[in-house]
């Protein structure tokens, strides 16, 4: 770059605004807590922007009417703990498009102290199509996956149980595992 270019780029001003046109106009951002939920909808859509809601089924599906009668059509809320699950459900039923986004990605920013402030900024984000949808797999692997969890915790427990069975007996002295290969066969649940 020569000189008089230099000099001219130098004092040009620059515009640093990010002139983001919205992604999805009628979003609606959600933080999801253990006694209620914040909802927050663009202000032109309500005359109170941001509600609180209550966790139970009742109240999430006002929350989902009211959302419906706002026009929303697609919602951003974060997956905190088990909480999302209903929410996501209830309001998946409804016809909504969830975005299930990762805490990590909104967290970290400073600012931002209060459900209120949460879920606007949610709103906000979504709204500009700055957040990643997270996997969800279908309902139907969704609900294998809840009976192999539990499949592996019930073998988990009975692996458990045997353990201390088997404690208890070297404890008290009965020797079994010297004579047989292991308690939970026919002849070690015959002999106990």
């Amino acid at each position: 770059m020569n000189g008089k270019r230099k000099k001219k780029a130098k004092n040009e001003r620059q515009d640093w605004s990010l002139n983001l046109n919205g992604v999805h106009p009628n979003a609606a951002g959600i933080d999801i807590g253990n006694e209620s939920h914040y909802v927050a909808v663009p202000p032109d859509r309500d005359a109170k922007p941001v509600r609180q809601f209550a966790c139970f089924t009742e109240d999430v599906r006002r929350l989902a009417a009211w959302l419906k009668s706002c026009g929303i059509d697609t919602v951003a809320m974060q997956s905190t703990g088990v909480y999302w699950l209903p929410v996501y459900e209830i309001l998946t039923e409804e016809g909504l498009q969830l975005f299930l986004v990762n805490a990590r990605h909104t967290k970290n920013l400073p600012g931002r102290k209060t459900d209120v402030q949460e879920c606007q900024w949610l709103l906000q984000l979504h709204t500009f199509g700055l957040l990643n949808n997270s996997f969800r797999p279908p309902e139907e692997i969704c609900v294998l996956l809840a009976y192999w969890r539990q499949r592996a915790e019930h073998v988990s427990s009975a692996s458990a149980c045997l353990q201390r069975m088997q404690k208890v007996l070297t404890e008290m002295n009965v020797q079994l595992a010297n004579v047989i290969s292991g308690i939970s066969g026919l002849t070690g649940l015959a002999i106990i």
